[in-house]
C-alpha cells in the first residue's frame, strides 16, 4: 500500500490513491521536462484538479496542502520562464490587467457583484463573499495584507438566492493567479 500521504480511516472518504499517485507522477514529469514539453501540468491545472473520493483514501487535508505547494512551485517556474522570455514589463502588465479585471468585478455595489441564483436555489452567502471581495479590493488598491491562503481556503455558507458559485470560484481563481504572478 502506498504511503505518500496519510490515509483516512477505512470507513471515511479520502482521495483515490491511484488518481493522486498518477497525477503526482504527471506533475513530476512536467516539472522536470524541457520548456516545450511542460504543457501536461501547469499551476492552473493543479488548481483545477479534483480526485474521486474513496473510503480509506488519502487524507484530503494533506493532499490539498501538497497541491498548494506544488501549485506555488509551478507558478514560480512559469513566472521565471515568462519573465526570461517576455521581460518584466510584459509580465507585470499582464498581471496588472488580471488584477484590473478582478477589481472591475468587485468594486460593484455589495450584493450585486455576482449573478444571484433563484430564491429556490442555494448559492454562496452574499455577505460572506462580499466581505472577502472587500478584502481583495483593499489588497489590490492599497496593498492591505491578504495571504494567498486566505483566498485558497475561503469557504462560504450556503444561502437561498445567494451568489452563483461558479462565478465566485472563477474570480477567486483569477485572484490566486494574480497573487502568484506577483509574488
Amino acid at each position: 500500500m502506498s504511503s505518500t500521504f496519510p490515509h483516512t480511516r477505512k470507513s471515511r472518504l479520502g482521495y483515490d490513491v491511484d488518481e493522486v499517485e498518477e497525477f503526482l507522477e504527471d506533475a513530476r514529469r512536467a516539472y522536470t521536462a524541457e520548456r516545450s514539453d511542460a504543457t501536461l501540468v501547469s499551476a492552473d491545472t493543479i488548481r483545477d484538479t479534483a480526485f474521486t473520493m474513496r473510503k480509506g483514501g488519502y487524507s484530503p487535508t494533506h493532499v490539498d496542502a501538497a497541491l498548494e505547494r506544488l501549485e506555488d512551485a509551478f507558478a514560480a517556474r512559469e513566472r521565471d520562464r515568462a519573465l526570461a522570455q517576455a521581460g518584466d514589463q510584459v509580465w507585470y502588465a499582464q498581471a496588472r490587467s488580471g488584477a484590473q479585471a478582478v477589481l472591475d468585478r468587485i468594486v460593484r455595489p455589495r450584493g450585486k457583484r455576482f449573478r444571484r441564483v433563484s430564491i429556490f436555489t442555494v448559492g454562496y452567502s452574499v455577505r460572506e463573499v462580499d466581505a472577502l471581495t472587500d478584502r481583495v479590493a483593499q489588497y489590490f488598491q492599497s496593498g492591505k495584507p491578504l495571504s494567498i491562503d486566505d483566498v485558497r481556503t475561503s469557504a462560504f455558507r450556503g444561502q437561498r438566492g445567494g451568489y452563483l458559485e461558479a462565478q465566485v470560484d472563477i474570480l477567486l481563481d483569477a485572484v490566486t493567479r494574480v497573487m502568484l504572478a506577483v509574488r
